[in-house]
């Protein structure tokens, strides 16, 4: 089975072996240990993966650690419909994000505009 040293994960993900170790800490990552070094899984890979993606995406890391644990027990009806709440509830947070972005690209683009418009006119002596 493959398996991963701390800076092998901290240079493929270009973090700090210091966010590694704090993911750990909080109990996003589960490393096995050899003495005091920490022998990281593929499945300790993915997870690191999810996380950092997760908190691209606006995740808390208390929301990611929620959604592994919901994940990771057995997945009943009703954690299957709380796993479904949390996400249609950040999907509900992004999309207002998207559309004030939106909004402000657009407005953005109109002032772009006058400004070109008033630099092309002629100016009046």
């Amino acid at each position: 089975m493959e398996t991963f040293k701390i800076s092998e994960l901290s240079k493929e993900f270009d973090v700090t072996t210091r966010s590694i170790r704090f993911y750990e800490d909080v109990g996003l990552l589960h490393p096995s240990r050899s003495g005091n070094i920490r022998i990281y899984q593929h499945r300790d890979k993915v997870r690191l993966k999810l996380i950092l993606r997760g908190k691209r995406l606006g995740f808390s890391l208390a929301e990611i650690k929620e959604l592994f644990e919901l994940y990771d027990t057995d997945q009943s009806q009703t954690q299957l419909h709380e796993m479904l709440r949390i996400i249609d509830k950040k999907q509900a947070i992004l999309q207002q994000q998207l559309d004030d972005i939106n909004a402000v690209m657009n407005e953005l683009q109109t002032a772009k505009i006058r400004c070109q418009q008033a630099l092309s006119k002629p100016k009046s002596a």
